[in-house]
């Protein structure tokens, strides 16, 4: 019998031709454990996704309770689920008044599709603004918008009526005018390396946006939900968005995704034509429930405070004469060494040593880190000891 090991690349379809291959069996908390007894503290959360990490008991409560009552009953919007309508009420109870209103996905390119959709039906315009070096997803509209040519060449032709702007360039905003349906960006860039915009720069863009009728897209996939140091990363630039996009973190380990805008944008999807967006699993109730607890646990606990207190503290650890820059914003940080064949070294040695971390897809030469919010003072600690040592050796 083929081991699984064999099986996994004998009948899973693969994305690159190196993966991990790491054989996890169980996990819990920031811990991840192989079938060997192999023990790895997960500094990435599963890239985003378990901000809560993983199996935390008010997510796996939520979970079998609503295991015990019903699974899919029907396509998104027609029925009354009570997980996804205690969902929704408690995202609108934290975020500004315009962003009343939700729709509920599996992923957070699906998401962005949704978004994409409503800004063209909002306003009637064809052109979207995305910016360069962005990662809004894998599927046709999201890599569309997407900003980098090695992962869209080989899928084209994409979505016509797409421009670039260059992120943090006040000067390209000139390119927002009264034919932009919306401008899409991350409000803190992600798999750029944990580009953090200026304030001045957003509150620019939001004036644009305003001024030509353009609804301004954040996603917030990677970013919110408390990983920053505020629950929205918006509110560190004190501009409110016309269209919010969240997912991964937000499900705390289930998926899903969601984006958000007013109910009066909103109900254009009820007609000319009616079902203008649909979903069949969107809002799943097994993940809806998982979301409901994730969100109302980490507003009750404030764990975005301590987001910000953890930040400070792994900046102080992380000093070596090989680590070039350290960008962070909360608990997303890019650690930034002189290139990606000294950074990959390091990262498979502190896999072996029990800390997993990654790069970036656009900044190669980045460590990623970005773990579960839960984490404590002792992991970071330990966890840079070992990214450290790896370092040295």
């Amino acid at each position: 019998m083929p081991s699984e090991r064999q099986l996994f690349l004998d009948h899973l379809a693969q994305t690159s031709e190196f993966p991990l291959m790491l054989e996890i069996e169980k996990a819990k908390g920031v811990y991840m454990y192989g079938k060997k007894g192999e023990k790895y503290i997960d500094l990435i959360s599963g890239i985003g996704v378990s901000s809560l990490g993983h199996r935390h008991p008010v997510v796996t409560k939520a979970v079998k309770k609503q295991l015990n009552k019903y699974l899919h009953l029907m396509v998104y919007g027609e029925f009354v689920q009570s997980p996804q309508v205690k969902l929704a009420k408690l995202l609108s109870d934290n975020l500004p008044e315009n962003l009343n209103s939700t729709y509920l996905l599996n992923s957070g390119s699906e998401a962005i599709e949704g978004a994409m959709k409503l800004a063209k039906k909002v306003t009637g315009r064809l052109e979207i603004i995305s910016a360069k070096n962005a990662y809004h997803g894998s599927s046709h509209g999201a890599l569309s918008i997407g900003g980098d040519e090695i992962f869209k060449n080989a899928f084209r032709p994409l979505l016509p009526g797409i421009k670039h702007i260059e992120f943090n360039n006040p000067n390209d905003l000139n390119l927002i005018t009264e034919q932009t349906a919306a401008v899409i960006l991350e409000t803190i860039q992600g798999e750029g390396g944990v580009i953090i915009p200026d304030l001045e720069y957003m509150k620019a863009l939001r004036k644009k946006c305003t001024e030509m009728g353009t609804l301004l897209v954040l996603d917030e996939i990677q970013v919110g939900v408390g990983r920053t140091g505020k629950l929205w990363a918006f509110e560190h630039f004190g501009i409110i968005p016309d269209i919010l996009v969240l997912a991964k973190g937000l499900g705390g380990g289930m998926p899903i995704g969601a984006f958000i805008s007013s109910r009066q944008n909103m109900n254009l999807f009820t007609n000319n034509p009616i079902l203008g967006h649909i979903s069949t699993f969107g809002g799943h109730p097994v993940s809806a429930a998982a979301a409901y607890a994730t969100l109302k646990h980490i507003i009750s606990k404030k764990l975005y405070q301590k987001a910000e207190k953890f930040e400070r503290l792994f900046r102080n650890q992380l000093i070596h004469p090989k680590i070039k820059s350290i960008r962070s914003k909360g608990l997303i940080m890019a650690v930034e060494f002189d290139s990606f064949e000294t950074l990959k070294p390091i990262i498979d040695k502190a896999i072996n040593l029990g800390v997993l971390t990654d790069w970036f897809l656009y900044n190669d030469k980045s460590m990623r880190i970005a773990p579960p919010l839960i984490i404590t003072k002792k992991e970071i600690k330990k966890s840079c000891m070992v990214i450290l040592n790896a370092i040295k050796n």
